[in-house]
């Protein structure tokens, strides 16, 4: 793909949002952002060099690509339909990417609208924390048209380390669900893990050092325990988000007859940490928890 000439439009910049959009600017393209907060757009315009619109539907005006990551269902539909949504702005052909983890329920409702506009929706959620995408290596799960998907791929590829297509619209989001049904099991076990090594007397990061080599290895523990021992959590993916995430798992569940009995529990601990106050806090204080309870 041409970058030079190539517009793209960026919708919300959070954490991720907006070094993902930075990326892009970066890498070439001509990108044009909106978010909620304007002063957020326009401190974004100044520190990377591209556009700031009042509206989803300015910033999407003749982009080839508009590019979302929002906070949930309610604000997905708020940047996208409606009079000032970005569907309204968006010229035929173009390709619509959301990268927010939201529900299967809300990216049909948007893939059917895109269709009847004659655009494409891509759901494509993320993985790798705010880490990956400040250093644009990010997992991009997506549902969609190939043809689409074929074409937004070089875009997604800025500030990605895998992106794959794994089946027709919705098929992204529920790969995401997977994602976090078994992010909650790892969290939980490492926090019992940590937990027990500190009620032992053990040396928490010696006991890391070695476990993390053989089979209880994972990403987790590897980016996660020395804040966790550290008593750090003010940062990464904030509890009330994954709330949010592994509800939509829950209530997937639910309509598929799978069974999630260990992310059921795992999300009662976390609304166990929101009522300590941690809310905001990265999902790996899950341990707090369990030193609240001696």
């Amino acid at each position: 793909m041409q970058k030079q000439g190539t517009k793209l439009a960026f919708l919300g910049l959070g954490v991720m949002g907006a070094p993902m959009a930075g990326h892009l600017q970066k890498a070439g393209y001509d990108v044009t952002v909106y978010n909620r907060t304007a002063s957020k757009a326009e401190d974004w315009a100044a520190t990377y060099g591209g556009a700031h619109a009042a509206t989803p539907r300015e910033a999407a005006a003749d982009a080839d690509f508009v590019m979302s990551c929002v906070g949930n269902d309610d604000d997905l539909r708020s940047v996208t339909l409606g009079e000032d949504g970005a569907f309204a702005g968006m010229q035929s052909g173009a390709v619509f990417v959301d990268h927010t983890t939201v529900s299967a329920a809300v990216t049909r409702e948007l893939y059917n609208a895109a269709d009847h506009a004659q655009i494409s929706f891509i759901d494509a959620p993320i993985s790798g924390g705010q880490a990956g995408a400040e250093n644009g290596q990010l997992s991009i799960m997506c549902g969609g048209d190939q043809g689409a998907f074929d074409r937004a791929l070089p875009v997604m590829e800025v500030y990605s380390k895998i992106c794959r297509r794994i089946g027709d619209s919705g098929a992204g989001q529920m790969t995401k669900m997977c994602n976090q049904i078994a992010i909650a099991g790892v969290v939980q076990g490492l926090s019992e893990a940590l937990h027990f090594a500190e009620k032992a007397g053990l040396d928490g990061r010696a006991v890391v050092e070695v476990i993390s080599q053989g089979a209880a290895g994972s990403w987790q523990m590897a980016n996660r325990y020395e804040t966790m021992l550290d008593d750090k959590f003010d940062h990464g993916f904030a509890v009330d988000w994954m709330r949010k995430d592994l509800g939509i798992c829950l209530d997937t569940a639910d309509e598929t007859g799978a069974s999630l009995p260990l992310t059921a529990l795992v999300d009662q601990f976390y609304k166990d940490v929101q009522k300590l106050g941690g809310g905001r806090w990265d999902t790996s204080s899950l341990i707090q928890r369990l030193r609240k309870m001696g």
